[in-house]
């Protein structure tokens, strides 16, 4: 009797067990526990370590990376370069010298007229020589006695308008006349050759100052000094 109730005892325990095992685990049969929608309950132990949610993420491969292209701010445009200023025009000068003036007034009214027009200007004084006559005479010979005596000579022949020179570089010469006109003494040289005397022509010149006007002049072609100064030669000279 006892052994009978043991084993019924036992099939029921056998039965309630195969019921729970079938019946009371969701999860064995896929199905959850909770209401759809809520998260369900986990055990400390089912948790993942914290570290693991912090794990970066491993780095994109490099032929992945080159194929997005970078993405850069976009640059102001460069302000234009100025162009650099043109270096100024030299100006070039003429160097003159205008004159010969006859007086230091003549200079000074010119050196006044281009005061406004001359970059610089300087004034100088040099000597010339100049002619101041033909003369006629005839050789002298060496003594007074006869010179006195070709003077009778040419009185003689007629050939008046003589006299003895005396004194200076031609002791003794007869001159027969100092001329400005070169024609006129040639004519008073023939006139004496063919009464029968050697009469010979000869220049005469004598030296005298002339003033010059230094003038440097911008080539601008607002340096029209001819228009100011009438009658007066120029040649170029050095700058200064």
């Amino acid at each position: 009797m006892f052994l009978r109730l043991l084993f019924v005892l036992l099939i029921a325990l056998n039965i309630a067990v195969g019921a729970w095992l079938l019946l009371g685990q969701d999860d064995v049969h896929g199905r959850s526990a909770s209401d759809p929608g809520v998260a369900p309950l986990r055990l400390l132990s089912e948790v993942p370590p914290a570290h693991a949610a912090t794990t970066p993420a491993p780095a994109a491969p490099a032929s992945v990376a080159k194929a997005v292209p970078a993405v850069s701010a976009p640059v102001p445009p460069a302000a234009p370069t100025p162009a650099p200023p043109s270096p100024p025009r030299q100006t070039s000068y003429t160097c003159m010298a205008l004159g010969p003036f006859a007086t230091p007034v003549d200079l000074r009214n010119a050196r006044n007229a281009l005061g406004s027009q001359a970059a610089r200007m300087r004034s100088r004084q040099e000597q010339t020589t100049q002619t101041s006559g033909w003369w006629v005479y005839l050789p002298g010979g060496g003594s007074r006695d006869r010179a006195l005596e070709l003077g009778r000579r040419l009185a003689a022949a007629n050939v008046g308008d003589y006299f003895i020179v005396s004194s200076g570089d031609q002791p003794n010469t007869i001159s027969l006349g100092l001329f400005k006109d070169p024609a006129n003494a040639r004519r008073r040289r023939d006139q004496v050759v063919a009464a029968g005397f050697p009469a010979q022509m000869t220049e005469r010149t004598e030296s005298v100052p002339e003033y010059w006007l230094d003038v440097v002049l911008a080539d601008n072609g607002r340096a029209d000094w001819r228009s100011r100064l009438h009658g007066v030669g120029s040649h170029s000279t050095g700058c200064f």
